[in-house]
């Protein structure tokens, strides 16, 4: 795969709002146009377009016209790719399915030519090259549209440079458009420039919950800056646990506030309805509507890849039977495997007392796998659906209306807790952020934690959520022997692996494409 040139796709960059995705991010007054037609510069239509990365594969909706090359477009979508490459590896989740690259990714084995993992650079690449377009269209211009829309640009570039950092470490960087191969950044100077960016643009991005819903504001970049503040000292060898507290506070000092009900976070009308208040903690959500925002990734894989026959209903008529929890994700709901019962997810909640305990645990099923290629052995996670809480119909039987919660409340909750903590703060206060989620979830309240506790919290309030290896990895756990899990690097009962996968190759393809590229130690 080349390194993306945006000068040989600019009529596809103008040519842009598929499935009225503008509908989306705040209703913007934009028509769709013919792909295969170069255009002038369509701003509103390239804004949209950036939104609609996060969840649309390409130019027609869930099929055609694809963004990335070299990678099955269904599999090339923006969180679909973070969640593989952060949930497969990890004791969370493990996928049946036999597809090239995906066994090597649930036993920590892949190399610089794996799929998912050039596909997720090139998707973030691709992203970056967007936002570098926009932002060059727009220079200058300083009516309030565009200032509002300049930061979000900026704040979603900041965004995309974060997982290029997170995933990958020294990286191709460049601002510019340009036929000129970029230079390679290194991981803590592109902290430093992610960190100055999300200073520069607060101030022109909307206050609090005043941005159309679906677009970034000033609490989305303080919770960018908390979770990067939180990973810092594995990005730069410096701590910074003082200033992922600050920004975490910041959040949970806004004025948005925890959904009610845990379950309706992740439900089809999770945008807001007459019951279901999850809207209110979702800072920064992936839109999704089963008719005009259709897309192989984002919430449909979440629910279907998780989804098959004999569970309770769903929501959508696709049940692909794939990724399931590990045994190692069911024990920090029930600590005696032995002891869990069997039952759908309402069961599982009563005997664990913990509403986010959203498991199904039928009688074909197994709590712990010997057979990875089974999707029956391990209990299913009926987390995610295209259901209404208020029982309304949703507008698809198959693509679902369910928004992906990326950005929310909780995380900055587990944040402040945890860089409380590790900065010696006030444990009094760590505890209450934490009881506030276990008040939540109906489960029993801490009156002391530790970090062994946080990290535990953090995989029963985000499991199957797209963020549990950059824990394991800040925590020293995720290559190392110590903290074995089922499967972990191909043995049933876990083994270490080499430290080298606490990091993802740059792909082979752009090595070969840009020689002022160095690989990352290992590969």
């Amino acid at each position: 795969m080349k390194y993306i040139n945006i000068k040989s796709m600019m009529a596809l960059f103008s040519a842009v709002v598929l499935m009225g995705f503008s509908s989306c991010i705040g209703d913007l007054d934009v028509t769709p146009i013919d792909p295969s037609v170069t255009q002038e510069f369509n701003q509103d239509g390239v804004f949209a377009k950036i939104y609609a990365t996060m969840v649309l594969t390409g130019q027609k909706g869930e099929d055609g016209a694809g963004d990335v090359d070299g990678i099955d477009e269904g599999t090339s979508a923006f969180y679909r790719l973070i969640f593989t490459l952060n949930e497969y590896p990890t004791d969370e989740a493990i996928c049946s399915w036999g597809d090239t690259g995906i066994p090597e990714l649930n036993f920590m084995s892949w190399s610089s030519s794996h799929d998912q993992v050039t596909g997720l650079y090139a998707r973030l690449n691709f992203n970056v090259t967007l936002c570098n377009h926009f932002l060059e269209m727009t220079e200058g211009q300083t009516d309030d549209v565009s200032v509002k829309q300049r930061a979000e640009v900026r704040f979603m570039r900041a965004l995309n440079f974060y997982y290029l950092m997170d995933f990958f470490g020294n990286v191709p960087f460049t601002e510019v458009i340009t036929d000129e191969l970029p230079d390679q950044i290194s991981r803590k100077d592109l902290f430093a420039y992610i960190e100055n960016e999300l200073q520069e643009i607060e101030s022109d991005m909307y206050t609090a919950q005043a941005a159309p819903y679906g677009r970034a504001d000033q609490v989305a970049n303080w919770l960018l800056r908390a979770r990067m503040y939180l990973n810092g000292e594995v990005y730069t060898g410096t701590a910074y646990w003082t200033q992922a507290a600050t920004y975490a506070k910041k959040v949970m000092d806004s004025s948005y506030r925890l959904s009610p009900v845990y379950a309706h976070l992740f439900m089809a009308d999770n945008d807001g309805s007459a019951v279901n208040q999850a809207k209110q903690e979702i800072i920064l959500p992936v839109r999704h509507d089963g008719v005009l925002t259709r897309s192989y990734g984002g919430s449909f894989y979440s629910i279907a890849a998780t989804h098959t026959e004999g569970m309770n209903e769903w929501g959508s008529t696709d049940g692909w039977g794939g990724v399931r929890a590990r045994a190692a994700l069911v024990q920090k709901f029930f600590s005696n495997l032995n002891n869990v019962p069997t039952g759908d997810e309402n069961d599982m909640v009563a005997a664990a007392g913990d509403d986010r305990a959203l498991f199904f645990y039928g009688n074909d099923r197994t709590v712990e796998i010997e057979n990875v290629n089974t999707f029956k052995e391990g209990l299913s996670v009926a987390k995610w659906s295209n259901l209404r809480a208020d029982g309304a119909s949703t507008k698809d039987s198959k693509f679902p209306d369910t928004d992906v919660p990326f950005f929310r409340l909780a995380e900055a909750n587990l944040i402040f807790a945890e860089a409380t903590l590790r900065s010696n703060g006030s444990m009094n206060d760590a505890v209450n952020a934490i009881n506030e989620l276990r008040d939540r979830a109906n489960a029993s309240r801490f009156s002391t934690i530790t970090l062994a506790n946080i990290l535990d919290e953090r995989a029963r309030e985000f499991y199957f959520e797209g963020h549990r290896r950059v824990d394991l990895v800040r925590y020293g756990y995720f290559t190392s022997n110590e903290y074995i899990w089922d499967w972990k690097g191909g043995a049933i009962n876990g083994t270490s692996v080499n430290s080298i996968y606490n990091i993802y190759p740059i792909p082979y393809s752009d090595l070969t494409a840009n020689n002022k590229l160095k690989q990352n130690p290992g590969y």
